[in-house]
């Protein structure tokens, strides 16, 4: 048996007080003691990864402060490089720098990526590399060259531990994307129809 890497460095002293306190201690308790599993990116976490068009992205402050921040691009923006990192470029935004300030001088990071209409999320704590705009062979890289927004610089984000979430208390949204290929059937049965009407 073995452990979540998660677990080892999410469930702190005080985060196994509150969960002894809540009675859900002796269901996670049963894996310590095993080594800890690493986190490595497999098929169902790449494909998962590879499909989604935004995250939710959190950065530490030099004053202790958590700031988190919503990312997005087209689908596939994020890249799986290998089994431990992804690649991600930077897209030029309202130049506030601050989840670039903060990795300055904390470079660990949490990810959550989101499937909303399938109620699945998948949580990722990592460290991340800066890869800055001379760097440009690094950056070509990550470049869409469909996506005309400006790449300023590069994330190199390397997975220390992964954890597929629970679906509870997920609303399920959908974007346009989502509704128009829901839709379409409609569409072309009100199509033929008209067509059959027409015809008349």
């Amino acid at each position: 048996m073995s452990r979540s890497m998660f677990a080892e460095l999410a469930f702190t002293d005080a985060v196994r007080g509150v969960q002894e306190k809540m009675g859900s201690r002796g269901f996670y308790a049963k894996e310590e003691g095993a080594p800890a599993e690493e986190a490595r990116f497999g098929e169902a976490e790449t494909a998962f990864i590879h499909a989604r068009d935004s995250f939710y992205m959190a950065t530490v402050s030099e004053t202790g402060w958590p700031y988190v921040q919503y990312r997005g691009g087209p689908a596939g923006f994020v890249r799986v490089l290998d089994d431990k990192t992804l690649g991600l470029p930077d897209f030029r935004g309202n130049k506030q720098y601050v989840s670039v300030g903060n990795l300055a001088g904390d470079d660990r990071i949490s990810i959550i990526f989101m499937d909303y209409p399938n109620k699945r999320r998948l949580k990722l704590l990592g460290h991340v590399s800066v890869i800055d705009p001379d760097d440009s062979e690094t950056l070509e890289s990550l470049r869409l060259p469909d996506y005309r927004a400006k790449v300023e610089r590069g994330f190199l984000i390397r997975a220390e531990a992964m954890d597929w979430n629970c679906p509870q208390h997920i609303t399920e949204r959908y974007t346009e994307a989502h509704i128009a290929e829901a839709i379409l059937p409609l569409h072309q049965r009100i199509e033929e129809l008209e067509a059959q009407l027409a015809a008349r």
